[in-house]
């Protein structure tokens, strides 16, 4: 079935074996539609999340580390932090490990306890960048990134995803620094404060420009996400951070892959 971004998936019980063949379907349909939701994902453990992770590359986890992660390479987020980590997607939207100095290639997510509320926003950066305006696409070409995590890497605004090969965003609303105009050449050009955070302003009025573009995922028990993090953004919403004593207890596991490719232009 299709959704406003990716399709959902039916008939698959992730927590069994699954055919070599089967695995390379989902492989390829993760690249074309770019988020795969599967339904009804009840049995799988933490041990299969990383099994299925697997599939797409090496296991990166994150910084951080929660006591109730069931294993290391396992990030585990809730609404209560005493059940997982707190707050997490709700700085701004992003890719996940922009920081680095090539960002993960995917994010594969289970939610464990659905509370009443609460959404990811998943945003097309193909679609976006084609849409801007010539003048604001010439601009944002020759902006790159400064992360203000580990040193902070130089990344391109805009690169040609490595798999897809379309254009796409490294970005964090969030988490980063400043822009640099031209880097590489003898022009290059720090951004000022305000310029950067008008670089941020930008990036944030195209992701909202269209809201037919934007897919909203609201959890239901059982589902598992696999999304190609490199070709879509993505966002908590606000509603996800309500107290368990309003909406009930949200915990969510997520697994993300090693990038292999470092943006370049």
């Amino acid at each position: 079935n299709p959704l406003r971004i990716g399709c959902e998936v039916f008939g698959i019980d992730l927590s069994k074996d699954v055919a070599k063949e089967t695995v390379d379907l989902i492989k390829l349909d993760v690249t074309r539609h770019r988020l795969l939701v599967f339904r009804n994902q009840k049995n799988i453990s933490p041990e299969r999340h990383l099994e299925i992770g697997k599939w797409f590359g090496d296991i990166e986890s994150t910084f951080y580390d929660h006591p109730k992660s069931p294993l290391r390479d396992i990030f585990r987020v809730s609404n209560d932090r005493t059940e997982g980590c707190t707050n997490v997607g709700r700085t701004g939207w992003h890719i996940d490990g922009s920081f680095q100095e090539a960002p993960f290639s995917h994010s594969l997510y289970h939610i464990i306890s659905v509370p009443e509320k609460g959404t990811t926003s998943f945003a097309p950066l193909t679609e976006i960048i084609e849409s801007l305006s010539s003048e604001r696409r010439e601009y944002w070409e020759r902006l790159w990134m400064v992360s203000n995590r580990r040193a902070g890497p130089l990344h391109p605004l805009i690169y040609t995803h490595p798999e897809s090969q379309k254009p796409v965003l490294c970005f964090h609303l969030g988490m980063t620094e400043g822009f640099i105009l031209d880097y590489n050449t003898k022009e290059a050009k720090e951004l000022s404060d305000r310029q950067s955070e008008e670089v941020l302003m930008q990036i944030q009025e195209e992701i909202l420009r269209d809201p037919e573009r934007i897919y909203h995922h609201k959890y239901e028990n059982g589902d598992f996400i696999i999304s190609d993090n490199l070709a879509v953004g993505h966002e908590a919403s606000p509603e996800t951070q309500l107290p368990r004593s309003q909406v009930g207890l949200r915990v969510m596991h997520r697994v993300t892959i090693a990038g292999t490719t470092p943006p370049s232009k």
